[in-house]
């Protein structure tokens, strides 16, 4: 099975939408097991005659019996995910820049408290448009499509506050406190903005920053106490237990397991 990732190619849409992959239905092939981890990523999950329910970090995919339109939003989650599919499906997902999905989704209709929100329906013509573009013969094609369909959707809103408190909690060395007096807000009031915008405190979002940094580095430098030093882990032992945390192994046993090189950090099992 081939899960390719495919980055946004519309110049205006990759401020907001990293990019997306496909699957592809195949009745030759058996139940696909692997795992995702922590992402500070708004990912949108779209499948084709297909049921997913969530329960206790694993996530089961089955075939429905009525031809239908499923459509899964997954906000936050700090421990590994295992997603479990009965046999592969036709399933679209997109990974939305942190902000980028309240670009296209009003506020008011969901809340970024929630960690996941399970056969959401998006746009009234979200779901004939998906149909469309899932019967379309060649990727290209399908490709084009999406790109043009969210474009249609865009929003432009401003989040300048956000955007550089973002800015000031992945590149700074700063505490939060220290942020929040630079920037002369509030602790408590930087805190209720992550809440509503991110859905994850700055503290946990800052954690997950750095975990993903590691793990684009590692594939390019072999030492990894530098890249951890790189990423303002003060030691070993704070780096191994937000590690761990967050992909329930050590990092040696993480990056001996999991394929880094690829745009995706999956652990198919």
């Amino acid at each position: 099975m081939q899960m390719i990732f495919y980055r946004t190619r519309n110049k205006i849409l990759q401020k907001y939408l990293e990019g997306y992959y496909f699957l592809d239905e195949d009745e030759h092939l058996n139940t696909i097991r692997y795992k995702t981890f922590p992402n500070n990523y708004s990912i949108v999950s779209v499948s084709r005659n297909a049921e997913a329910h969530y329960d206790n970090g694993k996530i089961m995919i089955s075939t429905s019996a009525v031809q239908k339109m499923n459509t899964d939003i997954f906000l936050r989650y700090t421990e590994p995910i295992e997603v479990v599919y009965e046999k592969a499906i036709d399933e679209i997902t997109f990974y939305f820049k942190p902000l980028g999905i309240h670009h296209f989704i009003s506020e008011s209709n969901f809340t970024l408290v929630h960690k996941r929100l399970m056969n959401f329906t998006i746009f009234p013509d979200f779901n004939e448009k998906m149909f469309e573009i899932f019967d379309l013969n060649e990727r290209e094609a399908q490709i084009e499509a999406i790109e043009s369909y969210w474009l249609s959707k865009l929003q432009v809103k401003d989040f300048s506050l956000m955007e550089k408190l973002l800015f000031e909690i992945e590149t700074s060395d700063l505490k939060i406190d220290e942020i929040a007096q630079k920037l002369q807000f509030s602790r408590q009031y930087i805190n209720k903005l992550f809440l509503k915008h991110i859905g994850k405190s700055p503290t946990e979002y800052r954690k997950i920053h750095r975990f993903r940094n590691v793990i684009k580095q590692v594939k390019e430098v072999k030492n990894l106490r530098e890249v951890t030093l790189d990423n303002l882990f003060y030691d070993q032992s704070h780096f191994h237990k937000d590690f761990k945390g967050f992909t329930k192994s050590s990092p040696s046993s993480f990056f001996k397991n999991v394929d880094t090189q690829k745009e995706n950090v999956w652990l198919f099992i």
